[in-house]
């Protein structure tokens, strides 16, 4: 075996650059520094590097995914629905990442979470602003929950800005109206910081769309984006409750959650319930 065929080979390929002093790195660009120097737990058991990087990993998946919901919801409403659809499909695959994320965690066994769970203090998931974004934006609006971020301005007024403007079913529904379908005034011309409800009128547009999809090609697509999202947030959901049954049973949350009994109920919601109950009448 002659030197350069030789195991620990590391000649550069001819033309990589070397001399990075003037020039921004792959570190700079992503600012890798900030990130990798995040990650400080504060126990000294080594799974609790594990909950840091799952929690961390799992905000940053949120963060995209709230990017692409404000884009769809800005496309769909101005009528731009292709452009929607594959924001929406991107949303989709982000929730796939964070579900598959759970099974990662769930190698945490009880044990070893009582180790450091004290650690944790009064911090739970459950004050994720960016996952309470993401339901405003879905149509899941709570006003009373807003007071959990009322020690945070910059966090308190995002939210309320996502409180009070249309969800991303709302706009959907509005579309339809524009399309030509009768969608009752209320819904139309109701409060946006209010929890959707099923409206009998929506469900029969959705239904028209349904039974003539060659007509309405892109509002059954926009539709179907619409159904894999929950399903996914579904999916989200039950992993997470079931893995938060695996590590602490029954016990209460680090923020005094009720725990798996609240996540749970979680599971009860539905955002886009016309979406659902029309299978049954198509």
């Amino acid at each position: 075996m002659t030197k350069k065929e030789g195991l620990g080979q590391t000649e550069r390929p001819e033309g990589v650059q070397t001399n990075f002093r003037n020039n921004m790195t792959y570190g700079d660009y992503l600012q890798l520094d900030q990130i990798l120097d995040a990650q400080n737990p504060l126990s000294n058991h080594h799974d609790e590097m594990l909950f840091v990087v799952i929690h961390q990993t799992s905000e940053l998946w949120m963060k995209q995914m709230i990017h692409e919901l404000q884009a769809a919801i800005q496309h769909i409403v101005s009528n731009n629905i292709a452009s929607a659809l594959k924001m929406l499909s991107r949303v989709s695959r982000i929730q796939s990442q964070v579900i598959q994320s759970w099974d990662v965690l769930s190698t945490l066994t009880p044990a070893e979470y009582i180790e450091f769970r004290n650690f944790l203090g009064e911090s739970s998931g459950f004050q994720s602003y960016q996952y309470r974004m993401i339901e405003f934006y879905l149509g899941k609006k709570s006003t009373p929950i807003m007071e959990i971020y009322s020690h945070k301005d910059e966090v308190k007024k995002m939210l309320e800005g996502a409180l009070q403007q249309p969800s991303l079913y709302d706009v959907a529904i509005q579309a339809l109206a524009k399309k030509g379908f009768y969608i009752s005034p209320f819904i139309l011309d109701r409060d946006w910081t209010k929890p959707y409800q099923s409206d009998e009128s929506v469900e029969k547009a959705w239904l028209e769309v349904y039974q003539d999809v060659n007509q309405y090609w892109s509002y059954y697509q926009l539709a179907e984006k619409l159904v894999d999202v929950e399903d996914w947030m579904q999916q989200w959901r039950f992993r997470h409750m079931k893995t938060v049954e695996r590590i602490i049973g029954f016990k209460r949350g680090t923020g005094g959650s009720p725990g798996v009994p609240y996540l749970r109920s979680t599971m009860e919601h539905r955002f886009f319930p016309e979406l659902w109950d029309l299978r049954t009448k198509l």
